[in-house]
């Protein structure tokens, strides 16, 4: 079964109510692999929404995300405020599967808006917060003799060092695979320099990783160490 008639059959199996449903993610686009599974939105009426649920359906593993409009917005903007949104562009980017009464396709209308207004600008605290951080994880790389150390710090410095970029160039946030793909797009060439740099670092050799982690750092005002600061709350 192709995904976008499994897809339906997910939906109408668990859901045969629903006022709307959005198949997203690599399974509709040339990046679908052998592991790829079914992202479905659903939108319902009312309960049991908002929940979210790791499906088998015959042979493709489906990924359920059921809202109904209200909270639909809710986990929106609770995304939007942390620069990744999965569900929105979900909806976005996403096969519009069924629209029963409009919500759907209102939806996907406010979530491309939305996703090609871009986030929301990175406030000077979160662009320190990722300079402490990756100076603190340098300092750690220059003093680790240890092979299996060098391989966690090196790639959260991998991590950090591309969320910091895409945070400076105003882009989405991605995690996993979401994060090399975002990053390819906003910065063409960083994602294969610290690929490249971090296969080096785990042999030993950090001069790479170093380079091109300064160079991003650079962007935003260089490694951030004295005169950092953060009040706690009670």
């Amino acid at each position: 079964m192709d995904p976008v008639a499994a897809a339906r059959a997910v939906v109408e199996e668990r859901h045969p109510a629903a006022r709307a449903a959005f198949l997203g993610g690599s399974v509709i686009t040339e990046r679908r692999t052998m592991t790829s599974d079914l992202d479905i939105v659903v939108l319902l009426h009312g309960a049991p929404a908002p929940y979210r649920e790791s499906i088998q359906h015959g042979d493709w593993p489906a990924e359920l995300f059921v809202h109904t409009e209200e909270t639909w917005h809710t986990f929106v903007e609770r995304e939007i405020r942390k620069r990744r949104s999965p569900l929105l562009w979900m909806c976005a980017d996403g096969l519009l599967l069924l629209d029963r009464d409009g919500a759907g396709e209102r939806l996907a209308a406010e979530a491309r808006k939305r996703a090609a207004a871009g986030p929301p600008t990175a406030t000077v605290e979160e662009l320190e917060d990722y300079r402490y951080a990756i100076t603190d994880l340098l300092d750690d790389l220059a003093g680790s003799p240890d092979p299996g150390e060098r391989l966690f710090i090196a790639t959260e410095l991998a991590r950090r060092t591309g969320e910091l970029a895409l945070a400076h160039a105003g882009a989405w946030r991605g995690g996993g695979k979401w994060l090399a793909r975002r990053l390819a797009i906003t910065a063409p060439g960083l994602d294969a320099r610290i690929h490249d740099a971090v296969r080096e670092a785990l042999d030993g050799r950090c001069e790479a990783l170093v380079d091109v982690v300064d160079e991003v750092l650079a962007q935003v005002g260089g490694r951030l160490w004295a005169g950092y600061r953060r009040s706690g709350t009670a």
